[in-house]
């Protein structure tokens, strides 16, 4: 039995307050001390514009849905309010295209607007908002800002754009020139806690172990998340291994039987024992102490009428058990079992992260490069990333405060 819990105000939510609110908002979540240690010597523009108002301003760019750096510069000139609100004078220039597009290459060198994501991730597991149970990984793909060249002349040198294939949800097969996302996203939240980019032809199971490696270099061993959930791309025996063995979890990921070899004998391709009758047996749960998957009879528990019945096995009226070790083979056997309804429910949180890339695309312009260069494509999608984890903190905090406002005249009244 589950309960679910008070469902937490989404990003969605956050967009529905008027443009001030949304603005203000965000920027109060937002401690950019550590770029500015990071940029303190940097000088942007003739003009020297604040570190902080810079840094505002592009992430205002995505929230606001202002398309290129041009519009934003125009946005800026002639829109005093959110030039306010980004933390520039009133009065005197704004910065320029190309101000914007030096400030760009120091942060994309410097990579410290990583270190304001992480910032921002620590914020939201302090408050409660982002949780360590659960993680999904997968990835999406990103449309480069180049014209596309032919297979034979695209570099390997993993930094440039490049070809992808695989197929959409709907098993329709999708080719693209330009990169892919690989997020790593709280299932509790659906919000990102760790990000990369790569070449559109690097396969997805290469970038699950340093996604979790992301994840839980910021965290205890006692709070790395119990679950990795990803989808059958990633369905490779070195992950399954090092999720087990390195950190004591368990990879929620359904089969790829394409190509598959036959299972042992005595098991379905699931890891689920046959019974001497050819009938898959019932599981019956997992012992964590031992971390072995039980099994029962199938005509014991009701599931089967065999012809046999349960003397063909065992002498027991209870039925022949068999017991699963997980750590003899973490991909056959895995707890919970696969195809139970436990592990179902777990995989079926895995629809976070596709509604986490939904709201970077759709809402924040993740798709919507304007810059070349892996390095850029990067600082692009963490800058999408921090602004839907700020928005998402934004409109948390602030319903918080409503409540706590809510039940102080509420208590006053009563005095």
């Amino acid at each position: 039995m589950y309960i679910l819990q008070k469902p937490l105000l989404s990003f969605e939510q956050f967009l529905e307050l008027d443009r001030k609110n949304r603005l203000v908002g965000i920027f109060s979540t937002l401690d950019l001390s550590s770029v500015v240690i990071a940029l303190d010597s940097s000088r942007c523009g003739p003009q020297g514009y604040p570190i902080e108002a810079m840094v505002r301003s592009l992430i205002a760019k995505q929230v606001e849905g202002i398309p290129t750096v041009a519009k934003l510069v125009e946005r800026l000139r002639c829109d005093p309010a959110f030039r306010y609100w980004c933390g520039f004078s009133l009065y005197g220039r704004v910065p320029s295209e190309a101000t914007f597009s030096r400030f760009l290459s120091k942060l994309a060198e410097t990579g410290v607007m990583d270190t304001l994501f992480q910032e921002l991730v620590a914020k939201g597991r302090e408050l409660g908002i982002i949780g360590n149970e659960d993680v999904a990984i997968d990835s999406t793909e990103i449309d480069a800002y180049e014209r596309a060249k032919p297979k034979k002349e695209c570099t390997e040198d993993g930094n440039s754009a490049a070809w992808g294939s695989k197929r959409d949800t709907h098993g329709n097969q999708i080719t693209w020139f330009g990169y892919k996302t690989h997020l790593a996203c709280d299932c509790q939240s659906e919000l990102p806690v760790a990000i990369a980019v790569t070449p559109a032809n690097v396969h997805d199971c290469k970038m699950a172990l340093p996604l979790i490696e992301k994840v839980t270099a910021s965290l205890s061993k006692d709070k790395w998340p119990e679950h990795w959930i990803m989808d059958s791309a990633y369905d490779v025996v070195d992950v399954y291994r090092k999720v087990h063995d390195d950190y004591h979890a368990q990879a929620i990921i359904p089969l790829n039987t394409r190509g598959a070899k036959e299972p042992p004998e005595g098991f379905d391709f699931d890891g689920t024992p046959i019974c001497s009758m050819g009938y898959r047996m019932t599981y019956w749960g997992y012992d964590a102490e031992n971390g072995t998957n039980k099994f029962r009879c199938p005509h014991v528990v009701g599931k089967v009428d065999c012809p046999q019945g349960s003397c063909w096995c065992s002498s027991s009226s209870y039925g022949r058990v068999v017991k699963t070790r997980v750590a003899e083979d973490p991909r056959r056997f895995c707890a919970p079992h696969r195809g139970s309804r436990t592990w179902q429910y777990i995989y079926d949180r895995r629809t976070s992260a596709e509604r986490c890339f939904s709201r970077l695309k759709e809402n924040l312009g993740a798709n919507n490069l304007r810059v070349r260069g892996i390095k850029k494509v990067l600082l692009h999608q963490v800058i999408c990333s921090v602004a839907l984890i700020a928005g998402t903190l934004a409109v948390n905090i602030l319903e918080t405060q409503r409540q706590k406002d809510s039940t102080t005249i509420t208590a006053t009244k009563a005095a």
